[in-house]
């Protein structure tokens, strides 16, 4: 049986002490002479009136040779019982239901949900967002995302940080899609690498593409930089910008296009800086790296300037691969081949050209 049974009447501490007092042919007067206690004290714990205490749990440990614990525990129990009673907690349980399904508060505070008066209006915003009809529902994606059915902290993170990126890419109107014509544009995506300011041409040429493209801050316990995923037909890359400069945003978008482009089925959840050491990401890895600064010139690069890479030769390089500097300062960093602390100064960010 899965229902547990309910009394409807508890044994009180009380009940038990007038039985041990008639057992012995005491009386309650008797009972607080021994203890040395005033007659009412004795009369309010027979009738529920004055809780059992440790230290009047000792005192009848010692007047009737039953052990402390003994009351402590009846006391214990029937306080609980007329809590469970006398109270209704179904609330909290419901509210601990909510938080068991997604990071309320920081959702809350993102304005990914709205703020609520009651109980009621917060389950329904939290079903609208992850498109269930209960709390009692385990949510579902559009993606092809593995997780237990109990969810950890880490999971629940990730699946309201993918239905943000849902929502938004819904109400988005995108071209057709078609992979051959994606992967021709590869050129014309990057010739909007050489310039800071020509990032914010990057979303509608991706749209046009068929490419849902969404901006979405990632979580406390996600540590994503991208993901990419399909969703009725068509790509949907997201960023967080977690590393606002301009290397991560384009490194980050080359990869996820590199899993687009190279037929890799699924979603991809990227930390780029812990890369899954599997033949997709090392694939994506290689492509994204090739596609945005040619493999050869940059060995001859690196070679030519080992001992020392100025802010001459990393712009002159930049010129020659029609790519802002910063690209090539975090391809140098990312390689190991500059101290990071180095050529910082054209990692310019990139959030307030991308909304």
């Amino acid at each position: 049986m899965t229902n547990k049974l309910i009394p409807a009447r508890i044994v009180t501490p009380g009940d038990i002490l007038t039985m041990e007092l008639e057992a012995r042919g005491w009386t309650q007067k008797d009972l607080a002479e021994i203890m040395d206690r005033p007659a009412q004290t004795i009369n309010a714990i027979i009738n529920a009136k004055k809780e059992i205490t440790p230290e009047t749990a000792i005192e009848l440990a010692a007047a009737f040779d039953i052990p402390a614990e003994f009351w402590t525990n009846l006391e214990t129990n029937y306080r609980l019982h007329l809590a469970k009673k006398n109270d209704d907690h179904e609330a909290i349980s419901r509210r601990r239901r909510l938080y068991e399904l997604v990071p309320l508060s920081e959702l809350i505070k993102k304005k990914w949900l709205p703020q609520t008066k009651t109980l009621e209006e917060l389950e329904t915003a939290v079903c609208d967002f992850l498109n269930i009809t209960s709390p009692t529902e385990t949510p579902q994606l559009a993606v092809n995302f593995r997780h237990n059915h109990s969810l950890e902290p880490e999971d629940t993170a990730l699946i309201a940080w993918l239905k943000r990126v849902e929502h938004l890419a819904k109400v988005q109107s995108v071209g057709k899609f078609d992979p051959e014509e994606l992967k021709s544009a590869i050129p014309e995506i990057l010739s909007y690498a050489h310039t800071q300011e020509d990032i914010t041409k990057v979303p509608p040429l991706l749209m046009s593409l068929g490419v849902h493209f969404v901006i979405v801050p990632h979580l406390s316990k996600t540590y994503l930089d991208g993901a990419t995923f399909t969703m009725e037909n068509h790509p949907v890359i997201a960023l967080t910008l977690r590393y606002n400069r301009i290397d991560s945003f384009w490194f980050t978008l080359m990869h996820e296009l590199a899993h687009i482009i190279a037929g890799h089925e699924g979603i991809y959840l990227d930390d780029l800086k812990k890369l899954e050491d599997n033949p997709q990401e090392k694939e994506a890895n290689q492509l994204s790296c090739h596609w945005l600064i040619d493999t050869h010139a940059f060995g001859e690069f690196v070679a030519t300037h080992s001992s020392r890479f100025s802010t001459k030769a990393i712009e002159q390089f930049a010129a020659s691969q029609q790519r802002h500097p910063g690209i090539i300062v975090g391809r140098l960093h990312y390689e190991g081949k500059i101290s990071y602390k180095n050529h910082r100064k054209y990692l310019v960010k990139i959030d307030k050209l991308l909304t």
